[in-house]
Order: C-alpha cells, then structure tokens, then sequence
C-alpha cells in the first residue's frame, strides 16, 4: 500500500483517467472527490463488501446444470407477432 500526505486542496493522479483530491480535512475525518470515467464503478469498502456477498449468496442457490441451462437462453430467439401474442 502507498501511503501519501496531502493537503485539502491538493490531489492524486492514478493512471490517466482517476484523480482523487483532497476536499477538506478535520479532526476525525477526511473528505474526498474522486473524478474517474463513468465506466469505473467507485463503491465505499463496507457497500462493496455487502455487494460481493450478496452475489455470493446468490450463485450458492443456483446448481452448475442451471448455469449452462441460463448460458444457452442467449441462443434463443423470441418471435412476437405484430399484436403480442
């Protein structure tokens, strides 16, 4: 892990696209503002957590045989008529 000190109003540049600055800084607490392209999803750690384990208690419930039977769906193609039916 790095570890940097910096000052409100500076900032820190990860990669090309990600930049964190440093908003305001208190006694207990340290406000920051991440600028990243839309496409990098940017979660607090204790949501993140939750996330992975709800995903994980998700896939516990499904057998592997339904997986594939899912994986085929893509294959399959829909036809409506006109009027829905």
């Amino acid at each position: 892990m790095l570890v940097l000190t910096r000052k409100p109003g500076e900032k820190i540049h990860i990669g090309s696209n990600l930049t964190i600055s440093v908003i305001t800084v208190s006694e207990n607490q340290v406000k920051i503002g991440i600028d990243a392209p839309p496409e990098v999803k940017i979660y607090r750690a204790e949501l993140y957590e939750k996330l992975l384990e709800s995903n994980v208690q998700a896939v516990d419930g499904v057998k592997s045989s339904d997986i594939k039977s899912l994986s085929n769906l893509k294959n399959i193609k829909i036809n409506k008529s006109k009027d829905g039916e």
